[in-house]
């Protein structure tokens, strides 16, 4: 079963690929990207073409007792918060899910105890991975974003950081073209600036599971991001794949996101290392750094945290085991010459 699975995997990418040869600019491909996706989140929600209740028992400070009734397949931790307050909408960054690891914008689909996450818990740890996770996620896109179309960007699989390390990280190789390019100052204070655009429009990360055929598709013009579809479903449970759209940009993700890029709030840009040749060209590091709207620093402590940031993360097997606590319009380069747009 895995072996034909395997292959059946393997004949629908070399077939998407060929179907897809032509090169898309930016806007096409993520276009498309989104497309797809809508597609298939809308494919999944008909199958609960009937209101279905399930009851959902709140749990965490102050909610004992508090059950709420939700649709099956519709409602989702958001929606239940939407029921509680303000405080609940605004805060939640998680939620736990009979136990499990759920983003906020997953639709449940059983009867379950619910517990939704903050980064002022007493125990934060999974907030806090999925904060960083978020960050280097919405780096991504801006990565993706940020250049000419006359210049390719191959977003790598993301590596899994922990706070420890100081920065998160996005791998990258750009167009060959670059390969001699190191950019500027200016340059990394543009792309934060495209960050926080994206940050003032607080826009949610939506999830969506799907099988692996679906990404394939969705991801056919990215030999990097066809090959990561093949080795998380080969290492899921449910031989699925979660993927996530902010905006029209559609990425993977190894582990759940947080609700909305608004719950960032401090977030810097802070350098770009070359980590040399690799299996897909140069493999690039982009690192940054970035605190939660409830974890605000001075500004002699971030400089500090900045300053650490710019350093090159290492990457090693067991440093993603590693966990801790997070630390209590934009314009474009106008230089003609640089391969960020203008």
């Amino acid at each position: 079963m895995a072996c034909r699975t395997a292959c059946q995997m393997l004949q629908r990418r070399l077939a998407s690929s060929a179907a897809t040869s032509a090169r898309l600019s930016s806007a096409e491909l993520r276009s498309r990207r989104s497309s797809l996706f809508s597609e298939e989140q809308a494919r999944q929600r008909a199958l609960y073409p009937r209101i279905e209740k399930i009851e959902v028992q709140m749990q965490g400070p102050g909610l004992q007792g508090t059950l709420l009734v939700m649709n099956k397949g519709l409602s989702t931790p958001h929606s239940c918060a939407r029921h509680l307050s303000e405080w609940h909408l605004e805060s939640a960054v998680l939620a736990l899910v009979d136990g499990e690891a759920w983003p906020l914008h997953k639709p449940l689909t059983r009867s379950c105890a619910l517990t939704l996450l903050t980064f002022k818990d007493t125990n934060p740890l999974l907030a806090n991975q999925a904060y960083w996770r978020s960050c280097a996620a919405l780096l991504g896109q801006v990565l993706q974003n940020a250049f000419k179309d006359d210049f390719t960007v191959e977003l790598l699989k993301t590596p899994e950081v922990p706070v420890t390390s100081g920065a998160f990280c996005c791998d990258v190789v750009l167009d060959p073209q670059l390969d001699s390019w190191t950019p500027a100052e200016e340059a990394l204070h543009s792309l934060t600036r495209d960050a926080q655009q994206l940050i003032h429009r607080d826009l949610p990360w939506e999830p969506l599971e799907v099988a692996p055929p679906v990404a394939l598709d969705i991801f056919a013009h990215s030999r990097c991001k066809q090959t990561e579809v093949e080795e998380l479903a080969a290492h899921s449970t449910s031989g699925t794949v979660n993927i996530y759209r902010c905006g029209d940009h559609v990425t993977l993700s190894g582990g759940p996101l947080v609700a909305r890029t608004g719950l960032c709030m401090q977030y810097e840009v802070t350098a770009l290392h070359s980590l040399g040749q690799g299996a897909w060209g140069l493999h690039r590091r982009v690192q940054g750094l970035s605190l939660p709207q409830q974890l605000q620093a001075h500004h002699t402590v971030w400089r500090k945290l900045r300053k650490r940031a710019m350093k090159l993360v290492e990457v090693t097997p067991s440093s993603a085991n590693l966990t801790a606590e997070l630390p209590s319009e934009s314009s474009h380069l106008q230089d003609p010459a640089l391969p960020i747009h203008q």
